[in-house]
């Protein structure tokens, strides 16, 4: 019986790690596609972090690309239309709004922006990172941070589980787009366990 619950805990361990490792992959994927829609479409795009219901399965979890749509002369009209219906990230696996930085040296905190969509279903909060018509990052040095974790039924937020504690992973976004991965606690939290999102 012990051995048999000691494989279990491994395994349950072993699949929030990769689903860490794989909502990381699939973010940053995300992250140049939206960069090649900004730069491709010449115009503002924006990578979105579902904040809307603490009750969704979708809360901290969808990741949706959105662009601002052109007129005929190519001038920004001020509409945001959505660019898909974005990704879920793993079962067990949550954006960290704590974690996740404007500027990851400074540490300033990412802020909620709410938002409108040409199809107002999706309209409420989210997290945002931005790239110009340039396909520059208008806030170099953000990071994006995901961690291991789970949500009892009622929870508004995720809570770490002891497993789970040290499972967080990153990357920053440079001006260029492109990104910088860490695996390394220390490197995200500066110093401190993380024991929230």
């Amino acid at each position: 019986m012990t051995i048999l619950l000691a494989v279990g805990a491994g395994i349950v361990r072993g699949a929030a790690g990769k689903g860490v490792s794989a909502a990381l992959a699939t973010t940053e994927a995300v992250f140049d596609e939206a960069r090649s829609i900004a730069v491709g479409k010449g115009t503002r795009a924006r990578i979105l972090v579902d904040a809307r219901d603490p009750q969704d399965e979708s809360y901290l979890r969808r990741v949706l690309i959105s662009f601002e749509s052109l007129d005929d002369n190519g001038e920004p009209t001020g509409t945001w239309e959505l660019a898909g219906r974005g990704i879920l990230l793993p079962d067990r696996t949550y954006f960290s709004q704590d974690l996740s930085k404007e500027n990851h040296d400074s540490g300033s905190q990412l802020n909620e922006q709410e938002l409108s969509f040409d199809k107002s279903n999706f309209d409420g909060s989210y997290y945002v990172y931005e790239f110009n018509a340039e396909g520059i990052c208008t806030t170099p040095g953000a990071s994006f941070v995901i961690g291991a974790g789970a949500r009892a039924p009622g929870d508004d937020q995720p809570q770490t589980t002891s497993e789970g504690r040290s499972d967080f992973a990153g990357f920053v976004v440079w001006r260029n787009g492109a990104t910088s991965v860490f695996r390394d606690v220390e490197q995200i939290t500066q110093g401190s366990e993380p024991n929230q999102f």
